[in-house]
């Protein structure tokens, strides 16, 4: 009775959910039981890729399911044939935008905060000949996010990047090596700054 913005969620949420659902099907991804999806996100899934989802998966894409207001909707995008997102049970993401390349793997219990992005590629290619080209062949290496890892809002996660079990990233980082498991990194690049307690 005291939070009355959360049950306008659900019920919005509640009503919403069929067309999320036929939205998520005619994008051939497959519901799975206990999502939550707080508006529809945005899915661009290649017809020769996958995004596969795991259990009980909150997806806060409305401005109004979360006091830090994303800034768009989830968008859950595979840019090429072979192309995955997978993600594991029980994880919640806020306004996140994960682009998948290669292979983009998110574990269990996993938190992405308010407009993270994450990605596997770095889009267009460096040198000026070789977007002349193909714009569209920049490099690209997956990302491999372990079990328990947080996410601060903000936080750019770029290719080739692992971060270990437990890890937590802080507010606004831009993660460009692996991060160690249980360690805290944060900056711009992001450096280890603490442990985990």
């Amino acid at each position: 009775m005291h939070t009355p913005w959360k049950i306008q969620n659900e019920v919005h949420r509640l009503l919403t959910t069929p067309r999320t659902r036929l939205y998520f099907a005619l994008n051939g991804v497959q519901w799975r039981s206990g999502l939550s999806a707080y508006g529809c996100p945005i899915i661009q899934r290649h017809r020769k890729s996958e995004i596969i989802l795991g259990k009980n998966l909150e997806l806060r894409s409305s401005q109004r399911s979360n006091p830090l207001s994303p800034a768009q909707p989830v968008v859950l995008s595979t840019r090429r044939a072979g192309s995955r997102i997978m993600i594991g049970d029980d994880c919640g993401m806020t306004g996140a935008v994960l682009v998948a390349d290669q292979l983009i793997v998110i574990g269990d219990r996993v938190l992405v905060g308010a407009n993270v992005v994450i990605s596997d590629t770095d889009f267009h290619p460096l040198s000026p000949e070789s977007r002349r080209h193909d714009i569209s062949a920049g490099a690209s290496k997956p990302v491999t996010i372990e079990d328990d890892v947080f996410i601060g809002m903000q936080a750019l996660i770029l290719k080739g990047v692992t971060l270990g079990r437990g890890s937590v990233i802080g507010a606004g980082s831009v993660v460009t090596k692996d991060v160690p498991a249980g360690s805290i990194v944060a900056g711009n690049p992001a450096k280890v700054v603490g442990r985990v307690p």
